[in-house]
Formats: structure tokens, sequence, C-alpha cells
């Protein structure tokens, strides 16, 4: 799998990833936090992935290989988590399996230091998180020196803007070898070498909790099948895609939980690809 060289190919493969998916429907277990685990595994169902939500070590690793890809969410950390995370990273390096972190809360507690120390060497297909998790990720593994204070995190929330996490996002995709999705009111998503930014979705998108993690779990689905900058394009334009749909038949946050769950399912592998987006040469 190579990554597109320009915008026509990017809409090609994030078509043909929307079709990969729905035709094999990929195992994707995660590791995710037990406040949003029930969206996670319902956007991956609806998206064409299969869930399956894991809790111990030896669990992480069996699942890891009997996976297509792997996704791990450091949300609402627990002390079983400290040996599952690792084992689940370790099992996907090991196995060549892609897997995607979402270093949620990214600088609170230094139980999530400890594990964040360890995936490092496991090097993440896809990296997603906000803005100020992306900075803060970059500066602890070393791919970019950020001085005290140049960001911020207010609990889960991002108080830094997508466009200052580029650099970091940049640095970091090169560190890893893989892609990098900070996501925001225009996501933006790079591989070191490309950036793509994708427009779309709606505010109430912000007043659900979840979606976040939920991007994260949809986003391994399709890192099952695609390489990572198309893999987590894809999973960008299918959730602005769906967003728009269901702010457009919901009257609240509720209903327009249910109406997007309906729409990352009901949505053909073209309008996912035709949701606005560029593609940027960026070295």
């Amino acid at each position: 799998m190579t990554a597109p060289s320009s915008l026509e190919d990017l809409r090609a493969d994030i078509a043909r990833a929307v079709d990969a998916v729905r035709a094999s429907t990929p195992l994707v277990p995660s590791i995710t936090n037990a406040i949003t685990m029930d969206f996670v595994a319902n956007a991956q169902l609806a998206a064409g992935g299969s869930a399956a939500m894991v809790y111990l070590a030896e669990e992480a690793a069996a699942l890891a290989a009997a996976g297509g890809a792997f996704y791990v969410n450091l949300g609402a950390l627990l002390p079983i988590h400290r040996d599952a995370i690792p084992a689940a990273a370790r099992a996907c390096r090991d196995l060549g399996r892609a897997w995607v972190l979402d270093p949620v809360g990214m600088g609170i507690g230094s139980l999530r230091a400890e594990v964040l120390a360890e995936l490092r060497e496991c090097q993440p297909t896809v990296v997603r998180g906000n803005a100020s998790e992306i900075i803060a990720l970059a500066s602890a593994w070393g791919a970019t020196s950020t001085p005290d204070g140049a960001c911020g995190v207010r609990g889960v929330d991002s108080t830094d803007p997508v466009s200052a996490a580029e650099g970091a996002a940049r640095a970091l995709a090169r560190q890893t070898g893989g892609a990098v999705a900070v996501s925001g009111a225009e996501d933006l998503i790079t591989d070191g070498r490309r950036v793509v930014r994708v427009a779309g979705g709606s505010p109430l998108m912000s007043r659900v909790t979840g979606f976040g993690c939920s991007l994260g779990g949809v986003t391994a689905v399709y890192a099952a099948v695609a390489e990572p900058l198309v893999a987590a394009a894809t999973a960008a334009a299918h959730y602005a895609a769906a967003g728009t749909v269901a702010a457009a038949q919901a009257a609240g946050p509720a209903s327009f939980k249910v109406a997007f769950i309906d729409a990352l399912f009901n949505l053909s592998a073209a309008e996912v690809a035709a949701n606005p987006l560029t593609l940027e040469e960026v070295e």
C-alpha cells in the first residue's frame, strides 16, 4: 500500500478503503475507556468493522494476533491497563499489525506517563488526538522540543488550535513512520510529507461524549485495510460526512448521536470520498 500523490488518488483510495472494510469486516479489538466503550464499538460496527473490547493483558496479545488492527485509548486509565496496553502494543509490533494510539489526557497522571513511555518503541501506525495532546506527545517522545506552557490540556479538551499542532504532528509522524491525525473544527492528517485537511461535520460533535474516542476506533478499522495516511483520512472524511448528514436531521445532541450512527452505516463509499478535503505536499 502506497500513499496517494494527488487529491484524485486520495479520493479513490478513500472510496476503496470504505468498500474494503464493508467487504472484509475486519476485527479490531480495542482497549478504551468505559465511558465511551459503547459508542466506540457501535461506530466500528456501523463503519463495517467488527469490535471486541479488551481488559486483560493475555487477551490483548491474543486478540492482536487475531485482529486486523488494534485500538488503544488512554482515557480513564485503570490499574489493569498498566500491563494490557503495553502487551497489546508489543504484540502488534511483533506481528506487524496496524495499531492506533489515542493519547487522551496526555500529561495527566503518572500512570499515563509510564504507559506512554513504553509505547514509544512500539511505533503506532496512527496517532490520533486533539492539538494539545499531539503537541504534548511529540515533546514527550522527543520528536519536538516544546517549551513549558507551549500547550495546554483542560481535562481531555484541547486549549490549542489544530494549526498550532501541525509542526508537532509532522515531526511525530516522521518519528513513528506512520500518520498523525489532529482533530478539531477542520481535521489535519499528516505522514510527515503530506498534509490532508478534512472539513465538514457539526458543532454538535463536541456536545456528545465519545466522538473523539470513537473516531480513533474507526481509524483503526480503516488501518486494517489501508496505509496510515489513507486510513486516518478515510475515518475523518467518514465522520465529517456523517456529522453533516446527522446535523440536518437532529433536534439536539441525543438525536444527533443516533442519526450519526445511522449515517456512518448508510453513507456510500462515493459520498465519503466526496467530503470536502485537501492534500498538500509539504516536503
